[in-house]
């Protein structure tokens, strides 16, 4: 536990927001939501980002997250994809560096223009058509 991390401290300070675990990761929801239902996996160990993540903690957190997928779409029928997203180093985009993945959940028509996913982070590149390939 590293003090002064948001992550680290949540994890015994604010136990309320845990919405799932296991043995070496965590789950909340995003304090800013992109979409209803978005969630972050973290693991417990204090880690810069995904890449420092041993192999356990990677399989830990890929169980949390395919088990929730599964209770969202339970819940939430409209739910019809998912992104899913790790921001690693500063230039990317990474705030708080302890490691997080979001699973973002996505819904028929939320975005006029969802081909592309993850490209739209840079403006201009999500927008190609098959042909160009």
């Amino acid at each position: 536990m590293v003090e002064g991390c948001l992550f680290c401290e949540l994890q015994t300070t604010n136990r309320e927001r845990v919405v799932a675990e296991n043995e070496l990761s965590y789950a909340i929801r995003d304090g800013f939501p992109v979409t209803e239902g978005h969630t972050l996996f973290i693991p417990k160990r204090h880690v810069a980002n995904y890449f420092g993540l041993t192999p356990a903690e990677v399989v830990s957190i890929n169980l949390l997250m395919t088990d929730h997928k599964n209770l969202l779409q339970e819940q939430d029928p409209t739910i019809s994809g998912f992104n899913i997203g790790m921001n690693c180093g500063y230039s990317a985009g990474q705030t708080i560096f302890h490691c997080h993945v979001h699973l973002i959940p996505r819904r028929t028509g939320d975005v006029e223009y969802p081909q592309g996913g993850v490209r739209h982070i840079i403006p201009g590149k999500g927008f190609y058509t098959l042909s160009q390939l």
